[in-house]
C-alpha cells in the first residue's frame, strides 16, 4: 500500500498533536503494551465471555488485536488522517476467527468499546485546559475510528457467520456425503452442481485434546472450535481453497482436491503445521487417489491410524506403507493365534510386556526406554533378561526380533 504522504508527514512534524505539552502519537505507542495489559484486565471484569476465553487466546489473539488497534489509533493521530480500508484488515480477520468460535458480536463491540474509552482517557490524562482545541481534534479522530471500527468488525463478523450457515457452506457439505458415498463424478456434478476434481489428497484426522478442552464451561467448546479453525485454516492454505471437511474436535476426513500428486514431505509438513498452529498433537493418514477410490481410501486410513496409536507410535502423518506389517498381521489368518501366543509367558506381568513393547518402539534403544519408563537403564536390562527366560524370544537376535515384532501386532489385533 503506497500514499502520497509528503505534505501530510511534514505537517505532522510541525503541528503534531500534543497534550500536556508532548506529542500524543509517540506516547501512546510507547504505552500501548501496559494499556493493552490494563484492557485486557478490564474485559476479563466486565465480559464473562472473555473471562470463560482460553489463556491462550487471550494471551495471543486477543492481546494482539487490542495493541494493533492502539497502535493504529497512533497512526491515524500522527497522519491527522482518517484511516484506509486495509488498515482494519487485522480487525475483520479477528471478527471472523471469533465468529467461527461462537463469540458473541454484542461483547466483540462491547469489548472495542472499552479499548476506546481506555485510550481515550490515556490519550486526555495530562491535558492542559489550554489545550481544549487539542482535546477536540483528538475526540474527532477517535470517534471516526470507533465508527469504522464497528462497521468493519460487524460486517465481517456477520459475513462469516453468514458463510457458516449458507448455501456454500452447504454444497460443500454436500459434495463431500457424495464422495464418501463414492458416487460417481457425473453423479456427483448432477447432485451438488460441482465436478469433482481429477484426484483427492485424503486425509484421517486424530486430534488430541487442546489443554483447554479440560477446563469447565464454555472454554472448552471455544477451544475446541478454535483447534478446529486453525487445523481447517491450515489445510485450506495448502490446496488454496476450501478443503472437504468433516472433522469434530477428536478428529475425522478431509479431502484437499489435487491437480498432481504432491510430494510426501510436503504433506508431512501439511501435518506437522496444523499440529503446531492448533496446539495439539495430530496423528494422520493419508492417501492420494481418484474419487471413485475416497471410501476405501477412508476406511484404510482409518485402519492406518488405529494400528500407529496401538503400536505406540508417536503424532504424525502416515501412510499403509509405514505399518505393512501391523496392517497384513491384523488380518485373521491361522498364524495369528500362534503368532499373539509367544508372548502367553508374559499373560501375568504387565511390567515385562510394557518394557518390551517400549523398548521395540524405540528402537532398541534402552537409555530413551528407560527415560520412557523413568526406570534405570540396568532395570531395563534385567526385565529384557527376564523375557527372553521366559519367551525364549531376545529382541537381541535378529530372527528372534523379527518373531517378538509380529507377536505384538498380533497380540494387539487379536
Amino acid at each position: 500500500m503506497t500514499r502520497d504522504n509528503s505534505a501530510r508527514d511534514r505537517r505532522a512534524r510541525t503541528h503534531a498533536l500534543a497534550l500536556g505539552g508532548r506529542p500524543v502519537a509517540p506516547q501512546l505507542r510507547a504505552s500501548a503494551p501496559a494499556l493493552t495489559r490494563s484492557v485486557l484486565r478490564r474485559l476479563l471484569a466486565e465480559l464473562p465471555v472473555y473471562a470463560a476465553l482460553p489463556d491462550e487466546e487471550l494471551a495471543g489473539d486477543i492481546a494482539e488485536i487490542v495493541q494493533h488497534t492502539l497502535r493504529l489509533f497512533a497512526d491515524v493521530i500522527e497522519r491527522r488522517q482518517p484511516m484506509d480500508g486495509p488498515d482494519l484488515a487485522p480487525q475483520r480477520i479477528s471478527a471472523a476467527q471469533r465468529a467461527e468460535e461462537g463469540v458473541p458480536l454484542d461483547a466483540i463491540l462491547t469489548a472495542y468499546q472499552i479499548g476506546v474509552e481506555m485510550c481515550w482517557r490515556e490519550t486526555t490524562a495530562r491535558a492542559r485546559p489550554d489545550e481544549l482545541p487539542a482535546v477536540l481534534e483528538l475526540s474527532t479522530h477517535l470517534l471516526r475510528l470507533q465508527r469504522e471500527l464497528i462497521a468493519s468488525v460487524s460486517a465481517a463478523y456477520l459475513e462469516a457467520r453468514e458463510l457458516l450457515e449458507g448455501d456454500e457452506y452447504s454444497d460443500r457439505r454436500l459434495l463431500l456425503a457424495s464422495l464418501l458415498a463414492g458416487e460417481e463424478p457425473d453423479v456427483v456434478a448432477g447432485r451438488t452442481g460441482v465436478r469433482p476434481a481429477a484426484r483427492y489428497v485424503v486425509l484421517t484426522l486424530a486430534l488430541a485434546a487442546h489443554p483447554d478442552e479440560a477446563r469447565p464451561g464454555p472454554v472448552a467448546v471455544i477451544a475446541a472450535r478454535r483447534k478446529l479453525r486453525r487445523i481447517r485454516q491450515a489445510l485450506d492454505r495448502f490446496t488454496g481453497e476450501p478443503a472437504l471437511t468433516a472433522l469434530d474436535a477428536a478428529g475425522g476426513t478431509a479431502l484437499l482436491a489435487v491437480d498432481a500428486p504432491p510430494p510426501w514431505p510436503s504433506l508431512d509438513a501439511l501435518i506437522a503445521h496444523a499440529a503446531e498452529s492448533a496446539g495439539t498433537p495430530v496423528t494422520a493418514a493419508a492417501a492420494i487417489t481418484e474419487p471413485a477410490d475416497i471410501p476405501a481410501a477412508v476406511t484404510r486410513n482409518a485402519e492406518v491410524v488405529r494400528l500407529v496409536r496401538d503400536s505406540g507410535r508417536g503424532p504424525g502423518l502416515y501412510r499403509l506403507a509405514d505399518v505393512l506389517l501391523d496392517y497384513q498381521l491384523s488380518r485373521p489368518s491361522a498364524a495369528s493365534a500362534g503368532l499373539a501366543g509367544l508372548l502367553a509367558p508374559l499373560d501375568h506381568k504387565p511390567d515385562l510386556l510394557l518394557t518390551l513393547e517400549t523398548l521395540l518402539t524405540h528402537d532398541l534403544d534402552r537409555r530413551a526406554t528407560a527415560a520412557t519408563l523413568h526406570l534405570h537403564p540396568n532395570t531395563v536390562d534385567y526385565r529384557i533378561r527376564r523375557v527372553a527366560a521366559l519367551t525364549g524370544l531376545s529382541p537381541n537376535r535378529t530372527s528372534d526380533l523379527h518373531h517378538l515384532n509380529a507377536a505384538l501386532v498380533a497380540r494387539r489385533c487379536m
